[in-house]
């Protein structure tokens, strides 16, 4: 494949919008802490395309997170760090460095085998980037150590909860059987109703998290992404509550003219009729 042109045309493009003067006002404007938040928006949108199989729509948005990735750069380039070539150089050399079983001699590896190498690698990695930062004198968050360092705070909290909990697996501090974990959170839920009875929005808020965080770990262990899990109740949600509206307005009524009821009654409806196979 021979890279396109474009890219640079895309990198041009941003400088010009970066240039003091003739710039964008906006784009000038910007650092890595306000660009951030359009960073993990664009992210996002990439995952709703997918998810609605808008391969048009999907095509779009990687050029939306592209744009963010050449923005941070140029950001970067203007304070002297690094450039666009270098980011592509990293990633070009950590890419290599984890593919030894297609770049280097470790050969017919089964997919469990590569999947160990490349944790391995990974943790070399991150004890080389430790080691600099020490060099460096730069400040070790407490994140990046001891053996769960590594999993970035910002992550969405399901993702990173399972993620903590995969990696804890990895030296057996993790349930063997599914069937435990159901049991602790039918034990967490217990305590979120015992949390409730002392009216401690600390204590409450505590142990909801402990409950959401049980089921986060009940997913993983039926390798179910919980993020995409409860976006699809997400959007199930809104599907049928979209659902009781068209029926009131059928009635020529609002959502406030309806009854708990009522609404409960066509949600019924409403989610037998997705249940029900059309009639032919």
């Amino acid at each position: 494949m021979i890279p396109s042109s474009d890219i640079q045309r895309l990198l041009e493009i941003m400088a010009a919008l970066r240039t003091p003067g003739t710039g964008c006002p906006w784009d000038l404007e910007q650092t890595f802490a306000s660009i951030a938040p359009y960073t993990l928006e664009e992210a996002y949108e990439v995952v709703d395309a997918i998810e609605r199989g808008d391969l048009a729509d999907l095509r779009d948005e990687l050029g939306d997170l592209l744009l963010q990735v050449v923005f941070h750069a140029r950001m970067a380039e203007e304070q002297g760090a690094f450039a666009f070539p270098d980011v592509v150089e990293a990633i070009n050399r950590k890419l290599v460095r984890r593919h030894p079983h297609v770049f280097g001699s470790a050969k017919n590896l089964s997919p469990e085998e590569v999947k160990g190498l490349w944790d391995e690698i990974k943790q070399q990695e991150k004890a080389e980037r430790r080691a600099l930062r020490e060099k460096l004198g730069a400040p070790i968050e407490p994140h990046d150590s001891g053996f769960l360092g590594g999993i970035p705070p910002v992550l969405p909290a399901l993702t990173r909860a399972q993620k903590l909990t995969a990696k804890a697996a990895k030296v057996g501090f993790d349930w063997p059987e599914a069937a435990q974990v159901i049991d602790k959170i039918h034990e967490e839920l217990e305590e979120v109703k015992e949390a409730t009875s002392s009216h401690s929005r600390d204590k409450i808020e505590d142990e909801i998290g402990d409950l959401i965080f049980a089921v986060t770990n009940l997913a993983r262990h039926f390798d179910i992404d919980p993020e995409t899990a409860l976006r699809r109740t997400n959007a199930k949600f809104e599907r049928r509550f979209r659902a009781i509206e068209s029926a009131l307005e059928k009635q020529s009524k609002t959502l406030d003219d309806a009854s708990l009821e009522e609404m409960e009654q066509l949600w019924v409806e409403a989610k037998r009729a997705e249940r029900e196979p059309p009639a032919s």
